[in-house]
């Protein structure tokens, strides 16, 4: 509250994130509305991240995505909730999960010294390669 307007990103994109899963998981949501919650979560976090990035000539949204390691995938969801049909629910909330990771790892970890960060480097290796194999299999599979 101390920031006001100029609040950062990575603590904005946070608070919607966490605030679309109180709502679901508070049952008073239905499916179509949290769908809707979380993607304009998804957009904006995307958007936000990425428009830093942008220069004065237009660069694509994967290519700045990858530049700060969030994955195509999520660039790819956050244009099917733009320009294209709704996902289903599970994919929202998978995006989330992954987002709310990445702001963890990414901003939160690093305000903190780190502390956050618990695991060995061998647990957080397994975690990661898990992760590419299950949104490599999102990347094939999603959108049919």
């Amino acid at each position: 509250s101390r920031y006001g307007p100029k609040m950062p990103l990575a603590v904005d994109c946070t608070a919607e994130l966490i605030r679309c899963k109180v709502l679901d998981s508070s049952g008073r949501l239905k499916s179509h509305e949290l769908i809707l919650s979380y993607g304009l979560a998804l957009v904006r976090f995307v958007n936000l991240i990425t428009e830093r990035k942008q220069k004065m000539v237009s660069i694509p949204l994967r290519q700045l995505a990858r530049e700060v390691d969030i994955p195509i995938w999520i660039v790819d969801l956050r244009h099917e909730l733009t320009h294209g049909k709704l996902p289903r629910l599970a994919l929202c909330r998978k995006g989330c999960d992954v987002v709310l990771d990445w702001l963890r790892k990414t901003y939160w970890s690093r305000q903190l010294g780190n502390n956050l960060c618990e695991e060995s480097e061998d647990e957080d290796e397994e975690e990661e390669q898990e992760g590419v194999e299950a949104n490599a299999d999102l990347d094939n599979d999603a959108w049919e």
